[in-house]
């Protein structure tokens, strides 16, 4: 018992070691965000999308990081069944959101680059209020998908342990019918493909349309000039930095929870492997923003 209760301190101590910087990062970008949005003169929709996206990171570490808690340090549950459901349906409401504002980023930022040249402007958001509406259908879809936990999700101490399966730490999932797990699983799988296929034309798109435009200022420039990078190429290394990691965390996750999955994997190392990149991109996407934020800000403000 003794050895089980320090490796569990010690998946606990990884998990807050992955986490708590996160956390940190993601307060640290909302306030900065928000501070330059309500400030500013202009407010400009690509502020809306990184407010958004540091809250969504946020709830997701912190939904995620109070069941991991915890289970890891042995803590009673005083959850109940209704914060089982709360906290468990809020990190996955987070999780989408984030899938979908990631998403949203790299398309404004592509119709952003394009909209002078191409009949991409008529889709360009002016202002950031703009902007409002598509976050709030966000919201509500992954409300929608995410649904069947509000119902399906509960605690040991609701009902019989012999009727139920272990979800998250004290949080179990009571059994359904196969038609409705494989509903609420393809409605998040088609969000999962159409969004991502979506970041990968728009960063695809941004990172050609930029390279083209440093090309031809490099022709203009003089010699002197060309071994510094131009800020458009400092804006699409930003972008496709953050895109990357999000697909790197989100498909290595993906892998190693079906490897876990189909071979009952209970290994301690796969354990906090699994841990890391399950909270990856959440917690290393405000630093990628807050490093090269100057660069990428003072590209998009002239933009």
């Amino acid at each position: 018992c003794i050895r089980k209760y320090m490796k569990q301190s010690k998946i606990g101590m990884f998990f807050l070691s992955v986490t708590g910087p996160g956390i940190g990062g993601n307060f640290f970008l909302f306030v900065e965000r928000v501070y330059k949005f309500v400030m500013g003169v202009e407010k400009k929709p690509i502020d809306l999308i990184l407010i958004h996206l540091a809250f969504t990171n946020e709830m997701t570490l912190c939904a995620k990081g109070i069941s991991d808690i915890i289970s890891a340090f042995h803590f009673n549950n005083f959850l109940g069944s209704a914060g089982c459901k709360t906290v468990l349906y809020l990190g996955r409401v987070a999780r989408g959101l984030s899938i979908c504002t990631t998403c949203l980023l790299s398309v404004v930022q592509a119709i952003t680059v394009s909209a002078r040249t191409t009949s991409w402007r008529k889709l360009k958001p002016q202002t950031a209020w703009q902007v409002l509406p598509y976050l709030l259908l966000l919201w509500i879809f992954n409300f929608l998908i995410s649904s069947n936990l509000l119902y399906y999700i509960t605690t040991v101490n609701s009902t019989s342990k012999s009727e139920i399966s272990p979800y998250v730490g004290y949080c179990y999932m009571l059994p359904s019918r196969q038609i409705v797990r494989w509903f609420f699983v393809t409605l998040m799988a088609l969000r999962d493909i159409i969004f991502q296929s979506l970041m990968g034309w728009s960063s695809g798109y941004l990172a050609f349309h930029l390279y083209k435009h440093h090309k031809c200022v490099l022709y203009l420039q003089s010699s002197r000039f060309q071994k510094k990078s131009s800020p458009e190429i400092r804006a699409t290394q930003s972008v496709l930095i953050l895109m990357s990691c999000f697909l790197f965390f989100y498909w290595t996750d993906l892998i190693f929870s079906f490897y876990m999955g189909s071979f009952l994997i209970s290994d301690y190392i796969i354990f906090n492997i699994e841990i890391f990149l399950a909270s990856g991109y959440a917690s290393f996407s405000p630093f990628v923003l807050i490093t090269r934020n100057g660069h990428v800000a003072n590209y998009w403000r002239t933009h």
